[in-house]
């Protein structure tokens, strides 16, 4: 799986060791290798999987409150027919 966010520009991939793309981050990355690179794989791996979840949680957000809108428009329904009997019969 690849969970690459940044845009590759040639100078070298994450991971890669300090001044080659990878950049900073912590020892294990600037001294770059398998390591640093599987270190920059993880990390991707858990923002992918956090913002997979925030998307999740605003999906289900959305969706209870299509259903709280929903039972407001019956109950305003039902307003309206209650105020219609009442001003039909006066």
């Amino acid at each position: 799986m690849s969970f690459n966010r940044f845009k590759n520009d040639g100078l070298g991939n994450l991971g890669s060791g300090a001044g080659k793309g990878g950049g900073g981050g912590g020892s294990i990355r600037e001294a770059g290798g398998a390591m640093g690179e599987r270190e920059a794989a993880n990390e991707e791996e858990y923002f992918y999987i956090q913002q997979r979840q925030q998307v999740d949680k605003i999906k289900k957000d959305i969706e209870l409150r299509k259903a709280e809108i929903e039972k407001n428009i019956d109950e305003i329904n039902k307003a309206k027919a209650q105020l219609d009997k009442i001003t039909d019969k006066q």
